[in-house]
């Protein structure tokens, strides 16, 4: 990469940090995604951001799927470009974005993972008087509940849930705050948990969840618990919160058909987001048919 083109760059992902405010995370998805298509575009003999058109950045997209690189990945990289060239035009650089009209090979769309009833009843129905398990319930609880982030339920305080009115505020992507609703069994597993927390907690810990030492509880520590908690009760499969969070919106939807209302509940910014789970509920509808309809039924068997 030229000087010029790092300079660019490092400006392009300090705007990400500071106006944004994205995590250290994405930011690192964004560079490395940048990074790539300028590599590839060097291999093509691309000279530079600024002289980047359409047909350059069409023949980049295809050698980079022809070397394996998946629809998935080519349409994140896509969309870090489009930033990219609106922060440019934003700052006078360029003059068009090249990646407007680029659309990356379609990619096989996996269904998320999901735990039906009497799973959830297995794992969240456990009696236990141990505290961290106790801890453990309540996070479950509070995931199947609330369809939230595995990051946003190590983000809670200890002030963010409302017992008394059954609310959560909850901060998700890009900073911004919602408010959902926390279901009864969830209250009181929050209950029951808070009681056990304020014997473990240090005095200056503000976290809702913590460790056995006291401070707030992480990521990988709670993706790690869950998963000992599937283990220890023999659900089918591995669980992880976000198998919790998908479970929570295909039921919802299932129920209720009202994607509006649990696109707001997931905190997703973009309904097609959400659409995913539309797909979800058609699965669920098709075994019924088969199962139920004479001769669907009939047809299967032959």
């Amino acid at each position: 990469m030229q000087a010029g083109d790092e300079r660019l760059l490092a400006a392009f992902l300090r705007y990400l940090e500071g106006e944004r405010q994205l995590s250290a995370h994405t930011l690192k998805n964004y560079q490395r995604d940048l990074e790539r298509l300028d590599e590839q575009l060097q291999e093509l003999g691309q000279a530079g951001w600024r002289a980047l058109d359409e047909r350059r950045l069409r023949r980049a997209v295809a050698q980079l799927h022809g070397n394996g690189l998946s629809g998935r990945s080519l349409a994140r990289l896509l969309s870090a470009v489009r930033s990219f060239y609106r922060y440019l035009s934003r700052e006078g650089e360029v003059t068009q974005n090249p990646a407007l009209a680029v659309q990356a090979p379609k990619a096989s769309r996996r269904l998320p993972q999901t735990l039906d009833v009497d799973q959830l009843g297995t794992l969240l129905d456990q009696r236990t008087d141990d505290p961290l398990e106790i801890r453990d319930l309540a996070m479950m609880e509070l995931l199947y509940s609330s369809g939230l982030r595995v990051s946003e339920l190590a983000s809670l305080d200890l002030i963010d849930p409302d017992l008394r009115d059954g609310s959560l505020r909850v901060t998700g992507k890009g900073n911004k705050t919602r408010e959902v609703p926390i279901g009864r069994k969830a209250i009181e597993a929050l209950e029951r948990w808070i009681k056990e927390r304020n014997a473990i907690a240090l005095l200056d810990e503000s976290a809702l969840f913590v460790g056995k030492q006291g401070r707030r509880l992480g990521v990988r520590a709670i993706e790690q618990r869950l998963k000992r908690q599937g283990e220890h009760v023999g659900v089918s499969g591995r669980v992880y919160p976000h198998r919790l969070r998908h479970s929570f919106a295909s039921h919802m939807l299932e129920s209720s058909a009202d994607l509006r209302a649990v696109q707001e509940l997931l905190g997703h910014a973009d309904i097609a987001t959400t659409q995913i789970y539309t797909h979800l509920d058609f699965q669920h509808l098709m075994e019924v048919y088969e199962h139920s309809h004479p001769r669907a039924k009939r047809k299967k068997e032959q």
